[in-house]
């Protein structure tokens, strides 16, 4: 049996799907929390690594607030970049396991024809996107034949609240909710993501694979589509992404393509609408539109 560690498995939206998933399918799954111990302390974290011998460490973690991190640039970078090289790093040096790690669509910006490819040159606008992608680099940089990094999108499962519940939870208090109609992305279901990703595990991937559901949203249209599945009476009101201000700046087009994971599964990623009937059907009850765990 091989075995997992999962880095942020206990409260994070990735890491918890993952310790659904990777057990049932075959896998010694141990779960690791922030509150388990100080990743950054390496005498820490060497010692962890040894005593797991974990075939393939899933890191799960990182600092995902993204207008936060504008105000935290140090933490961020604490998180996003340094977590993963001292993880990569001290793989190589026990010459053993593989590395499995998740990043975001968030490094990409600027216009583009069409969802972006691995092979698309990054330019991130904010300080979340930018020490991501530096993360990513530190991973393929240290550990380049035991690793590979997956980014992913616009995130919604169950275990933590996610921009579904949000617009959901707001829709049972008002009849009307705004949201941004120009930011186009790629909704991605965690189980989906973390079915995939004990694939690519299992295959010992390495490289930048896009791990999205198939099909491309914007954000008014992915709470439509919540709303309409769910019956609620909600209505939604498209704004521009100027009026809703934020901190950290949001690119306009971060949808992903996925036609090389597709490649290596053997078919396409299902269709984002029909992940997010599943979660609905999964999460929610249909007598009170409420969380149904």
């Amino acid at each position: 049996m091989a075995k997992a560690l999962v880095l942020g498995g206990a409260t994070g939206l990735v890491g918890q799907a993952l310790a659904r998933t990777l057990a049932p399918a075959g896998w010694e799954t141990r779960i690791f929390s922030r509150t388990d111990g100080n990743l950054l302390d390496m005498d820490f974290l060497r010692g962890l690594l040894e005593e797991t011998e974990a075939d393939v460490v899933f890191n799960a973690l990182g600092w995902t607030r993204v207008d936060a991190a504008e105000e935290h640039p140090e933490e961020a970078l604490l998180a996003n970049r340094t977590l993963p090289d001292a993880l990569a790093r001290t793989l190589a040096a026990l010459g053993r396991g593989h590395l499995v790690h998740f990043s975001t669509d968030f490094v990409f910006s600027g216009p583009h024809d069409g969802p972006w490819r691995e092979t698309d040159t990054p330019h991130p606008v904010s300080v979340y996107g930018r020490t991501k992608l530096a993360g990513e680099e530190a991973v393929l940089r240290a550990l380049p034949e035991r690793s590979c990094v997956l980014r992913t999108a616009w995130l919604f499962g169950p275990g933590r609240s996610n921009f579904v519940d949000v617009i959901l939870n707001a829709c049972r208090k008002r009849d009307a909710v705004s949201v941004v109609h120009d930011q186009i992305g790629s909704p991605t279901y965690t189980l989906d993501l973390a079915r995939w990703a004990e694939k690519l595990a299992r295959a010992r991937a390495t490289g930048i694979w896009h791990a999205v559901n198939s099909g491309v949203a914007s954000w008014c249209e992915l709470a439509s589509e919540a709303i309409a599945l769910t019956s609620g009476p909600c209505r939604v009101e498209p704004i521009p992404g100027s009026d809703w201000p934020q901190a950290a700046e949001r690119p306009a087009n971060s949808a992903l393509d996925n036609s090389k994971l597709a490649e290596f599964l053997g078919e396409k990623p299902r269709p984002w609408p029909q992940a997010l009937r599943e979660y609905l059907f999964r999460e929610y009850t249909a007598a009170e539109g409420g969380r149904g765990h």
